[in-house]
């Protein structure tokens, strides 16, 4: 069973110390994933404003082709915990390689589609004068670049989410570190170029700026190296879920559950990439300051709830363990402790939000044009208002994480759904478009999904119907009692031992 190397494991001992050492880790790593975003911002804000709002565009665009096989990692990260609290390595290594693979297959598949299909997606949106001319062209650009890396992002993707549920979140920061320091290099040389270098008697360009394809293809190279790495640790290394190369092969009823997990997550972060293309449709209506600022807010609100998706992705993790490790009452005290550390980190931070919105979002606009002047009166007005949600996503991150690690992917699915789709998309469109408040109406919408969403979860979290595993408890015990090479444990047809919904 994967300890933290104290007296105090995910399993036994305290709480709180298990919690921080596999939270933090994974805080640094949505800190480097969200740098991508931010060095990809702020270099195109100095190209220009318009490219800012390019990304707004092509963001949720890729989300909906990401979501659907990102849903598949998670079921991963689930096996992998409760497998591991079982003890049976064997079932972990197993699952693992399956996921690779059935991963893999789908993310080539994936880019393919969106790299044909960038335009129609883009025709979609009902966006309308400047914008239509202005960052439509650019935001097709950037979608088309990087759709073709798009296996690339997933090898990571599937690394991570293993390590997550075998409880090691520090070697995926390393290797997220690698990767977004090639990034920081690449982006200004391949967005801007490098020019005549007379010392050297160079009086030509070097290397010719790209513009906005630059951006995609600086990430797309970095998690390139990022996936190289990860395979390296887990294949030649042999950190992590002990993955042998005959488990990449097929084996039906391994992918049988990953699907089942799996395909309730890939609907819950369809509907949130939905959700996105929606609310994007309805802000491409606006002039292009107000879809700038609003790709700028998004941008900013993922790096300040970085604490929140910490804590969420390690309650999963404890909540997975522990009830693999049958200690049901342990998991939900895990995930209590994680719901109040939480809401009081994300109280602070939107303390200094509501205070400061102005300085923080004038970093990322420098052109010093009238457009980016306008851009950062909005995206102040943005970050002060949603300011007001902050504490509420923390409380919210760390039920839908507990509902995760128990294999409850339904119950996850419908909270999503009640914050997206009740309580965000029908505000905005209400605010913005029925009581006239614009731009302000779509910045109230967007903070209330959160705060209902989160009253909800923790409702029906205390019922406590949500504590039971998804492994065959019958099959682990064998395993653990004779871990053989070669008898690796089945995972039954229906693989689960009670009710799994929450219901």
């Amino acid at each position: 069973m994967n300890t933290t190397g104290t007296d105090d494991t995910i399993t036994e001992g305290g709480l709180l110390g298990p919690m921080f050492k596999l939270a933090w880790p994974i805080v640094v790593i949505q800190l480097l994933q969200v740098t991508y975003n931010i060095a990809d911002t702020f270099w195109l804000g100095r190209l220009s404003a318009d490219a800012v709002g390019a990304l707004s565009l092509a963001f949720p665009l890729i989300f909906l082709l990401i979501s659907i096989a990102g849903g598949f990692t998670t079921a991963g990260s689930i096996l992998v915990a409760q497998y591991t609290g079982a003890d049976s390595e064997g079932s972990a290594g197993k699952v693992a390689g399956q996921i690779l693979t059935f991963v893999t297959l789908l993310a080539l598949a994936l880019s393919v589609l969106g790299y044909v299909a960038t335009d129609s997606m883009l025709e979609l949106l009902p966006s309308q004068g400047a914008t239509t001319e202005q960052i439509i062209p650019l935001a097709g650009q950037y979608m088309e670049v990087f759709f073709l890396g798009l296996p690339f992002l997933f090898g990571f993707f599937v690394f991570t989410s293993l390590m997550r549920g075998y409880g090691d979140t520090k070697t995926p920061m390393r290797v997220m570190v690698v990767s977004v320091a090639m990034n920081v290099v690449l982006d200004p040389l391949l967005i801007f170029g490098i020019g005549p270098v007379p010392a050297l008697g160079i009086e030509t360009e070097i290397l010719s700026g790209m513009g906005i394809e630059g951006a995609a293809l600086a990430t797309i190279l970095s998690r390139g190296v990022a996936s190289v790495l990860g395979f390296y640790v887990l294949f030649v290394a042999r950190v992590g879920p002990d993955v042998q190369t005959r488990y990449l092969v097929p084996d039906l009823s391994y992918i049988w559950d990953i699907v089942r997990i799996g395909v309730p997550s890939t609907l819950e972060q369809s509907m949130s990439a939905l959700a996105m293309i929606t609310l994007t449709a309805m802000v491409v209506q606006f002039a292009p300051p107000v879809v700038s600022a609003y790709g700028l807010g998004n941008r900013l609100a993922s790096l300040v709830f970085l604490p929140a998706m910490g804590l969420g992705r390690a309650t999963n993790t404890m909540v997975g363990q522990n009830l693999g490790a049958g200690k049901s009452e342990r998991a939900e005290r895990a995930a209590w402790i994680a719901a109040k550390v939480g809401a009081a980190v994300m109280f602070g931070v939107a303390v200094i939000a509501a205070l400061f919105p102005e300085p923080i979002v004038s970093v990322f606009m420098a052109t010093g044009t009238d457009a980016a002047r306008e851009t950062v009166r909005h995206g102040a007005e943005y970050l002060r208002i949603r300011s007001v949600e902050f504490t509420f996503m923390a409380i919210l991150q760390v039920m839908l994480g507990a509902y995760r690690g128990a294999g409850n992917t339904k119950t996850a699915m419908a909270f999503s759904a009640v914050a997206l789709w009740v309580g965000r998309v029908p505000t905005v469109y209400y605010l913005a478009f029925v009581a006239n408040m614009g731009a302000t109406g779509i910045w109230v919408g967007m903070a209330l999904g959160n705060v209902l969403g989160a009253i909800a979860a923790v409702l029906w979290f205390t019922r406590g119907t949500w504590k039971a595993t998804v492994i065959d408890e019958d099959e682990t015990a064998e395993s653990a009692a004779a871990p053989t090479p070669g008898a690796e444990p089945e995972v039954s047809e229906t693989g689960t031992s009670g009710p799994t919904d929450g219901k």
